[in-house]
């Protein structure tokens, strides 16, 4: 180190050394500034050329700071310099900074950074020494081959060490050191090489007269100065306007993602080099406080996953915000380009939301959506662990079925926001009764069931029914007209009444088959619940098939006007004659049948039937035909009646239709407007069982209903009670004032007759006359003559005797 700090000071003009310094540095920073715009342009052949470049750059830098330095040289002997050498030195620093560069930017060399930077090193050593051997003076040199090898040692490490920390540390920071490594490499080389040589005066050598004076060599020197000056001007030209595309990328990049709703994380390795508005929004951190942070501050168990997922691949984690609370988030990396070096770009998605409506959607899965409660398949699930636990456990569970009691009626009468309100009470009074072990789930319309685990004996079953009817009882002693609301309870215990859910329901549905015929009560299971349950599916199942197996027919009873004694027409009535149980009661099986569905069928095969009966008349009778709620609700009845009609070649004004008032209260606008439709084909429509529903004279005035059929229940007490026979008499009163005809039904005895004579009621009909049969008896009627089958010119005689008196 002395021999080279005595060769600069001793040997060489301080202000030129100086000058050659100026030079280097700012051919260093020209090399550096157009090294970087290189390795941000796309590899393409335009890239290829703008490799000339930074090579003329430093290759003049490094030709002109050696002839600067060697005119500062004053080895006080004549000198002068061969020019094709001195050429040919130029020529090498170009080409093989060329070379260097070029292996740098490569991403096809392993290591080329560094291969590229030993390169150039090499250059700057074959520049130099090239450039000693164009110097000629009058002695001879003597070299230090140790100081040679350093030299060339110096130049190759600073040159790899500038090329990695131009490539490698973006900014000013790393442009200004990367200039300063790369003047080191050169001027380092250059003053230890110059240490390296002795010049021995030898008068014998003599510098050739066409050697290029050091004057001339000067203006050579400067030429090259302004080639690189002008370089310079170019970088900085180039480093500006790359300094404005990259801001405006920035402002550009930074608006996209501000607008992205997801949190956008720009990382490098694992420092946070960029993030979006959302992200920060999201997790409470201040812009500041994120730039720079690691990753860990903000995923801290989730960033090696992140890692080793692979692109585009989601990965769920936990968030941590600044007031240090977690939160479930969905993280998605992918590897970009940012500021021309790879980082990766990790999107934040907040999965809160996402997670609510999973858990909604898990609850709406097994809860009902009216009450909240449980649903059947929750129940069902929760009803198999805990038989399983009361088996291998040792003890008793429960299972009680709730049942509203008149719900439908509450639905018909008060609409069903009314009926969902008594849903919801329901299920609100019985789960403030049970602890977090106990159960209480909605199995389907009105139908609850409870699940009581653990329980010591049946009185603990007891006792919680008992208390569901005690607060339901308190419920509605407080609640709004018509929301009153009683449930009847079946119970089942396991294992004494069955191991299964499927025994433990049917036995605890049969016990509340005999409870709602007591409304409000609780029943326990027996064993003859269950006989009687099965006889009910098994019959169920029978009437499914009767229609199909010919077991049904019809039968026919006459309507007879009272004031002359002559069959006006026939209801046609259903019966069921089962092939092992006999007749069986329509009171019993017609419910059956509209619960099970098949009512729809058999109704129509009853009208149709009828129809057809009806066609072969003489031509006065009409046909009565009773029809279901179920039927009147039927969007299709209307047509199917005209279908009918047509296909029979019954008149219309011959079929008549009798529909009850519970069928009209349960959909009143769409009964009303089925009835309209049949109104309007001709056919008559009665009201069968008048003063037995809700609202009778609301429906009177609703609907123009062609007769009035009073009920069995009011005629067979009329003679008896006076009350009923004012109730009978306001009914005659009003259908003489509204000009409908009466027809009383269940007329048995001569009393009954009597007192609807002298009410002048229109028609009856009757044991007294005739019980329902076969139409076959009545062909007579049906056919032949207008006289009356059987007793009945008896009884014509007494009607006239009646209407004499």
């Amino acid at each position: 180190m002395l021999t080279v700090l005595n060769c600069i000071a001793a040997q060489h003009d301080l202000r030129l050394v100086a000058l050659a310094a100026v030079i280097c540095i700012v051919a260093s920073l020209t090399t550096m500034t157009l090294l970087r715009h290189i390795r941000n342009l796309p590899r393409s052949s335009v890239r290829k050329v703008w490799l000339a470049g930074p090579a003329i750059a430093a290759g003049f830098g490094i030709w002109a700071t050696h002839f600067i330095a060697m005119l500062a040289f004053s080895p006080g002997l004549p000198n002068g310099y061969s020019i094709p050498l001195t050429l040919l030195s130029l020529l090498i620093a170009v080409a093989v900074t060329a070379l260097g560069i070029a292996v740098a930017v490569s991403a096809v060399v392993h290591g080329g950074v560094s291969l590229g930077g030993l390169i150039i090193g090499c250059g700057v050593a074959a520049m130099h020494y090239t450039g000693m051997a164009a110097f000629e003076t009058e002695g001879r040199i003597i070299w230090d081959y140790s100081l040679i090898a350093t030299s060339v040692l110096l130049s190759g490490v600073f040159a790899m060490a500038a090329l990695h920390v131009c490539l490698g540390v973006s900014g000013a920071r790393g442009r200004f050191i990367a200039t300063l490594l790369f003047a080191a490499a050169i001027c380092a080389h250059h003053f230890t090489a110059m240490a390296a040589v002795t010049i021995v005066p030898d008068p014998t050598i003599i510098v050739p007269p066409n050697a290029l004076p050091g004057n001339w060599l000067a203006i050579g020197v400067a030429l090259a100065s302004v080639v690189i000056i002008l370089l310079e001007f170019g970088g900085w030209s180039l480093d500006i306007r790359e300094q404005r595309r990259a801001k405006l990328e920035a402002e550009r990049m930074r608006g996209l993602a501000n607008a992205a709703v997801e949190g956008l994380l720009v990382c490098d390795g694992e420092a946070v080099t960029a993030a979006n508005d959302s992200f920060a929004e999201l997790s409470g951190f201040s812009p500041s406080e994120i730039v720079g942070a690691e990753l860990t501050r903000f995923f801290p168990h989730s960033i090696a996953p992140v890692r080793r997922t692979a692109d585009c691949h989601t990965i769920e984690a936990e968030l941590r915000h600044r007031d240090g609370s977690m939160s479930p988030v969905e993280l998605v990396r992918r590897p970009i380009d940012f500021a021309g070096k790879p980082h990766d770009v990790i999107a934040v998605r907040d999965l809160r939301e996402r997670r609510q409506a999973e858990q909604h959607i898990q609850f709406l899965a097994l809860h009902d959506a009216l009450t909240g409660v449980p649903n059947r398949a929750c129940f069902n699930e929760a009803l198999d662990q805990a038989i399983d636990a009361a088996i291998n456990g040792g003890y008793q569970l429960a299972v009680l079925c709730l049942d509203l009691d008149r719900f439908k009626e509450v639905n018909d009468l008060f609409g069903h926001s009314t009926g969902d309100a008594a849903l919801q009470t329901v299920a609100r009074c019985v789960t403030g009764l049970l602890n977090q072990d106990q159960m209480m789930a909605r199995l389907g319309g009105d139908e609850f069931a409870v699940i009581l685990p653990k329980i010591s004996a049946r009185t603990s079953a007891r006792r919680v029914a008992e208390n569901i009817r005690e607060a339901l009882l308190a419920e509605s002693s407080t609640a709004e007209p018509g929301c009153f609301v009683s449930a009847s309870i079946g119970i089942a215990i396991c294992p004494f009444d069955g191991v299964t859910r499927e025994e433990l329901l049917n036995h605890a549905d049969a016990a509340l088959y005999e409870a709602k015929a007591d409304r409000g009560s609780y029943q326990f299971f027996e064993e003859t619940m269950g006989a009687v349950q099965r006889d009910r599916h098994l019959l169920q199942n029978d009437l499914r098939r009767a229609l199909a197996r010919g077991e049904l027919r019809l039968v026919y009873q006459p309507q007879t006007s009272i004031e002359t004694g002559e069959v006006i027409g026939f209801e046609a009535l259903l019966r069921w004659t089962h092939p092992t149980r006999g007749a069986v009661p329509p009171d019993q099986f017609i419910p059956l049948a509209e619960e099970a569905g098949s009512i729809i069928e058999i109704g129509e095969w009853v009208l149709r039937e009828a129809c057809r009966e009806a066609a072969t008349w003489r031509s006065h009778l009409i046909v009565a035909v009773n029809l279901s709620r179920t039927q009147l609700h039927d969007v299709d009845f209307a047509r199917s009646v005209h279908e009918i009609l047509l296909q029979t070649g019954l008149p219309p004004g011959r079929l008549e239709l009798e529909v009850t008032e519970t069928a009209l209260i349960r959909d009143l606008d769409r009964a009303l407007a089925t009835l309209r439709q049949i109104k309007a084909l001709g056919v008559r429509v009665a009201m069968d069982d008048f003063g037995t529903g809700y609202s009778s004279l609301s429906n009177l005035r609703a609907f123009p209903f062609d007769r009035l059929k009073i009920d069995t229940s009011f005629v067979k007490s009329i003679d008896v009670q006076e009350k009923t026979a004012a109730i009978v008499r306001a009914v005659l009163g009003l259908g003489h004032g509204l000009g409908i005809p009466v027809v009383a039904e269940g007329v048995e005895n001569e009393r009954e007759l009597q007192f609807l004579a002298r009410e002048r009621c229109d028609a009856a009909q009757g044991y007294y006359f005739a019980r329902p049969a076969d139409i076959a008896q009545f062909e007579k009627i049906t056919r032949g003559s207008k006289t009356d089958c059987g007793d009945q010119q008896l009884a014509q005689e007494k009607l006239f005797a009646v209407a004499a008196s």
